[in-house]
């Protein structure tokens, strides 16, 4: 999986991404990161489709939504995906988050209710499946923290290739991704700029370490990252940008560790519920597949 990816989510504008993506291509970026829920997997497609670079030189990743959880509902989520990206195979495919919703259920605003009783290691064993079919060439997971990860681990034929969450200087999950690489389990970080609210590339210490290295606050977050062994799916739609995040810079040693002392913790996802709610994830009384 190349160490630096371009990340596709909230870019839904016609037209705008599928340029974006085939720049992004012609650059250099041979990692694209999508997800059935940011509904423009198509867009995405129609740019794969009309690159000249070789299928098999493109690390494709994709995500299944909640809603698709049930074992029986796995292989036609995955043909969904692939019919949308207009391919054979997927390099990556990950579950989206660990707990499953009901059928009717596509969209991120949902209710407790509407949470399904599907054991995650079900939903697990029918990726395996597809690892063993060719439809996808690895599994992983997303938005997993270190409570789930510990029970489902002991379970797994194939162990996650990777867990991607959100991590930047400013949710920077220490504990997590130490966790995760001790295991084998490759962390890719997405927001791995902040953004929105989260204003990491307003840092005065980031912006002192690039003004240093004369390079920008998103390259220093973006190395900081990289030296930390953590794949980075940055996005931008513009050219001059998708250029300047592949080039990173050799932090020192005194400016990694800085940045891994700030002090200022914010996110934009927070998945708390997840450890709080092992319930949501097991569901071992029902459980298909041989729980350990």
């Amino acid at each position: 999986m190349p160490e630096i990816g371009l990340g596709t989510w909230k870019a839904n504008e016609t037209g705008v991404l599928q340029k974006t993506v085939k720049t992004a291509i012609d650059i250099g970026y041979r990692h694209i990161d999508c997800a059935k829920i940011y509904n423009n997997q198509r867009e995405i497609g129609k740019a794969l489709k009309e690159t000249n670079i070789p299928r098999e030189e493109l690390f494709i990743t994709s995500k299944i939504f909640q809603n698709k959880h049930r074992p029986e509902l796995v292989p036609g989520a995955v043909d969904e995906i692939l019919d949308e990206l207009q391919l054979d195979y997927l390099d990556m495919l990950l579950m989206h988050w660990p707990y499953a919703l009901i059928p009717e259920q596509n969209t991120t605003d949902f209710t407790a209710d509407e949470i399904e009783n599907v054991p995650i290691m079900d939903t697990w064993k029918a990726m395996e499946a597809l690892v063993d079919s060719g439809k996808v060439r690895a599994i992983g997971v997303s938005n997993f923290n270190k409570t789930i990860l510990e029970k489902m681990i002991p379970q797994c034929r194939i162990v996650p290739a990777t867990n991607q969450i959100e991590v930047h200087p400013y949710n920077q999950e220490r504990e997590l991704v130490t966790y995760c690489q001790s295991n084998g389990i490759v962390i890719t970080a997405y927001c791995p700029l902040g953004g929105g609210k989260i204003n990491v590339m307003n840092d005065d210490f980031i912006k002192r370490v690039a003004d240093a290295h004369g390079c920008t606050p998103a390259q220093v977050s973006l190395s900081w990252l990289l030296a930390r062994g953590i794949i980075v799916i940055p996005k931008s739609n513009h050219e001059f940008r998708l250029k300047q995040n592949l080039q990173t810079v050799t932090l020192t040693s005194d400016e990694l560790r800085m940045i891994s002392h700030i002090k200022t913790h914010e996110r934009k996802v927070d998945p708390k519920n997840d450890a709080e709610q092992l319930k949501w994830v097991f569901h071992e009384d029902e459980a298909k597949c041989p729980v350990i």
